[in-house]
């Protein structure tokens, strides 16, 4: 298990933190007609099956503790727009370059240099003007839609049970990138810490109910941020989440939605965590556009 802070190093060149390089494993590779599905993947034109970009988020948290303090845990922010799809074991790296604002500038390489993914981190309030929603703030109606013909603006779905079982922290822990001790140990936050991959599946909860009318389609992440309002997010702890449907848009190849969702503890209500997820549904995939 690594030290959040010792692992990473200071580069020379204008105050940047580098990650180790990591080559992160596609753990849904066995998920058929997916797009971690090599033959899927292929046929719609990737070289092969992706690395989901939750996955991509597990090499950040000891980065922006030694870039932002350890307070990053219980209310910090990560911000990510994806830009070049991974496949599995390639070798990518984060990096975080603190802004004179107290935020940081985030990125992740691929072994030619490649943006894989960019963005904004912060710690203390939620941060209005995140790499996402400056996004959000340029986007253009969408004009034509067929895959997301039954989906609005402003859809909406509450109280959705949540929750990180231990197997499925297990399993991200048997091939996770950064393996910090909170994962495993009880000692630091009072409970184990639910993995950033599968924290954010609990946040997804809200997919089924808010989409239940779209069918008939591959998709992947385009983006994702994840704010700590109260955290972290607890393995074995029941949550209850909600969701609204943010924007839709489209480019030639995809339909795309953008969706909110909140975690509050189920006991008492406390907000914990927050959610920005960005969808980019592949009109090749659709009989609706082919």
């Amino acid at each position: 298990m690594s030290n959040p802070v010792e692992a990473f190093v200071l580069e020379d060149r204008a105050g940047v933190l580098a990650g180790p390089v990591r080559r992160p494993a596609n753990a849904s590779k066995t998920a058929v007609g997916s797009i971690h599905d090599d033959a899927t993947a292929q046929r719609l034109g990737f070289r092969g099956g992706t690395v989901a970009g939750n996955i991509h988020f597990e090499q950040f948290p000891p980065l922006l503790e030694a870039a932002l303090g350890a307070d990053w845990a219980r209310t910090g922010s990560l911000s990510l727009y994806f830009l070049t799809p991974t496949t599995d074991g390639e070798p990518v790296q984060a990096f975080a370059q603190l802004q004179p604002d107290g935020r940081a500038k985030v990125w992740m390489d691929d072994a030619q240099g490649q943006k894989v993914c960019e963005g904004t981190a912060s710690v203390g309030p939620p941060d209005a003007w995140s790499a996402l929603r400056e996004r959000l703030l340029t986007l253009r109606p969408a004009e034509d839609l067929r895959i997301l013909a039954g989906v609005r603006v402003g859809d909406s779905v509450d109280d959705v049970a949540a929750r990180v079982d231990s197997a499925a922290g297990a399993r991200r822990l048997a091939v996770i990138t950064e393996d910090l001790a909170r994962y495993h140990d009880p000692a630091e936050f009072g409970a184990r810490v639910a993995p950033p991959a599968t924290a954010i599946d609990a946040l997804r909860a809200v997919e089924i109910p808010l989409f239940s009318k779209v069918q008939g389609f591959v998709g992947m992440f385009g983006a994702i941020e994840l704010q700590m309002l109260g955290g972290p997010i607890f393995a074995d702890h029941d949550y209850l989440a909600s969701g609204r449907v943010l924007a839709l848009s489209e480019s030639p190849k995809t339909e795309i939605v953008w969706y909110e969702s909140t975690l509050r503890d189920a006991t008492d209500g406390r907000p914990v965590a927050r959610m920005i997820l960005m969808s980019r549904l592949l009109k090749a995939s659709s009989p609706l556009w082919t």
